[in-house]
C-alpha cells in the first residue's frame, strides 16, 4: 500500500506552526517571547509545554543584545551545541562544549561531582557576558547557579537552563527561576532536554519567524 502523506517543505512548516498558535495556551507571552515559546513546543510535539515555560521578562532583550554583540555560547552537551544553526547566529558566535576536554575527568574527580558540572569550570574566564545553554545535565545547572553565588564569578548575560531528568532536573531549573542570577529561560519540572534547549537558543538568536 502506498501512504499518501504531505510532501511540501514550506505547507509542513506552516501547518505546523500554525496547529501550535490553534491549539496551545500563549495568551502569557509577549510578542517578543511568543516565537521563543512556539519554537519549543514545536521541538517537543507538545502543545501543553507552554504551561511549563517560564522566562524572566528581560531574557530576550538581554539574551539578543548579546548574542548581536558577539558573545560566545557556552553549552553543557554536545547535544546541544551541535544542534544550534550557525547561520542563525547574529555575529558567527563561537559555540564552546568543553565537556570532553582532557583536563575534565581529572577536575571531576578533584571536585567529586558529575563531568558535566566539572566542565563548567573551563568556562569561568570567559563566562561574562556570554549566552549559557544547558539541555542535559542538572548537575551543571547546580554547578553554574553555586559559581554564580562568587562575586568574583563573571556574570553571563543570560542562561537557558532546560535540563531533563528525574533526579535533580526540577529542582535546579526551580531554583534557577526562583532566584534568578541573571535573565534566564526554564522548562519546569522534569522536561526538558537538548533538542527543546537547541529550539529556544535558535529562536533567540534569530528575529524572523
Amino acid at each position: 500500500m502506498t501512504h499518501i502523506y504531505e510532501t511540501n517543505g514550506p505547507r509542513i512548516y506552516a501547518e505546523s506552526f500554525a496547529t501550535i498558535r490553534a491549539e496551545a495556551d500563549l495568551e502569557r507571552f509577549t510578542p517578543e517571547q511568543e516565537p521563543i515559546a512556539v519554537r519549543m513546543i514545536h521541538a517537543s510535539g507538545l502543545v501543553a509545554l507552554a504551561s511549563d515555560i517560564e522566562m524572566t521578562p528581560d531574557f530576550v532583550a538581554a539574551g539578543r543584545a548579546a548574542l548581536e554583540a558577539g558573545a560566545p555560547i557556552f553549552c553543557d552537551a554536545r547535544m546541544v551545541s551541535e544542534g544550534i544553526t550557525r547561520a542563525r547566529l547574529p555575529a558567527q558566535n563561537e559555540v564552546i562544549c568543553t565537556l570532553h576536554d582532557t583536563r575534565v575527568p581529572r577536575l571531576a574527580e578533584e571536585m567529586s561531582n558529575t563531568r558535566s558540572a566539572a566542565a563548567l569550570e573551563l568556562w569561568r574566564e570567559r563566562l561574562g557576558g556570554a549566552v549559557v545553554a544547558i539541555g542535559n545535565a542538572p548537575t551543571a545547572l547546580f554547578h553554574l547557579l553555586n559559581m554564580l553565588q562568587d562575586p568574583d564569578c563573571p556574570r553571563p548575560a543570560a542562561i537557558i537552563g532546560c535540563p531533563v531528568g528525574f533526579v535533580g532536573a526540577a529542582e535546579s531549573k526551580a531554583a534557577l527561576i526562583g532566584a534568578p542570577p541573571v535573565p534566564a529561560l526554564v522548562v519546569t519540572g522534569r522536561l526538558g532536554g537538548s533538542a527543546i534547549t537547541v529550539a529556544a537558543l535558535n529562536a533567540l538568536a534569530s528575529r524572523k519567524e
